[in-house]
């Protein structure tokens, strides 16, 4: 009975030990990711939030809030300037802020998105911790210049404007979007160019390296700059985007490129790394978690830039 008794006691002391425990975030959160400010996800050209319960930023927001992030993932026009993207997500992030009660936000943009972000880092800075660029073409894509040699206001130009347009409004309406902007295909290819991308950073040149290949400036205005990106167009046999990235990496040449943008073009701010073996949606762990398996798990990439953050107390 006495031993019943003390059996008892045991497993009593043991359930309120491991209940202090998982107070402590020993079984829940470890705060790893838990940043300061909220982090926005902002996805790229032809992007979305989610399409038929597939999320764009595929796994990467669950695992930033399994340790402690607020995470918010917005939606932008698939295809239009990078200004006019820029207005849009800034609206987002007001509300955002709002609703949070935080002052700020942690930006993370992936692609286009890359562009957009700086926008809203460059005109409401006062809104903004730090601006993460993923894989974006800030000094341009060799690939829309390449699109860009179609003769501008040609039947050829009409018909794949028209045709990209479709798509983007294709995904605008599977995401369910609240957005209502018409797409602007032509728009992007402009903004996406290395014309275009030149008169875009002599407005914003916040972060944007000054070599051709440097790093930019760590802080403007209060704003962290920080970006990554990859090189390898062709990273998993089962992944059928890698033969579209393969083909788009043929307009690059010889430059190091993701299948879209190349290597020295993704650099902002703080470089964090630009050789990840990864292509364009390997950044964002698509196509469904088919990535490399010779190199870092991209939502670990995202999960150490949210600690990152954290560190730095944003």
């Amino acid at each position: 009975m006495n031993n019943n008794k003390t059996l008892l006691a045991l497993c009593l002391a043991s359930g309120l030990l491991l209940s202090n425990q998982a107070d402590a975030g020993l079984f829940g959160s470890t705060g790893y990711t838990q940043t300061k400010y909220p982090v926005v996800l902002a996805h790229g050209m032809l992007g979305f939030d989610s399409i038929l319960g597939v999320d764009y930023w595929y796994g990467i927001p669950s695992a930033l809030r399994s340790d402690g992030a607020k995470v918010y993932i917005t939606e932008v026009s698939q295809l239009d300037t990078s200004e006019k993207r820029g207005e849009q997500l800034l609206a987002q992030v007001e509300e955002i802020v709002a609703i949070s009660g935080k002052p700020k936000v942690n930006l993370i943009g992936h692609s286009h998105g890359g562009p957009t972000i700086r926008y809203v880092a460059a005109v409401r800075p006062d809104l903004v911790a730090s601006a993460t660029s993923v894989g974006a073409p800030h000094k341009g894509s060799a690939t829309a210049d390449f699109l860009r040699q179609i003769p501008p206001g040609s039947a050829g130009e009409t018909v794949v404007a028209g045709i990209v347009n479709g798509l983007g409004a294709l995904i605008n309406f599977l995401s369910a979007s609240s957005s209502t902007t018409p797409q602007n295909a032509l728009g992007a290819l402009q903004s996406l160019n290395t014309a275009g991308a030149t008169v875009f950073n002599a407005k914003y040149p916040q972060g944007i390296p000054t070599s051709a290949c440097g790093e930019g400036a760590y802080s403007v205005n209060g704003v962290r700059y920080y970006s990554w990106g990859g090189t390898s167009p062709l990273t998993n046999a089962l992944d059928p985007s890698d033969l579209l990235l393969g083909a788009s990496s043929l307009t690059f040449g010889s430059t190091a490129n993701d299948g879209l943008v190349g290597k020295c073009s993704s650099h902002l701010g703080q470089v964090i790394r630009d050789d990840y073996r990864m292509n364009h949606l390997d950044e964002v762990n698509q196509t469904f978690g088919l990535t490399s398996l010779f190199e870092t798990d991209p939502v670990t990439v995202y999960r150490q830039q949210a600690n990152r953050l954290k560190n730095v107390g944003l």
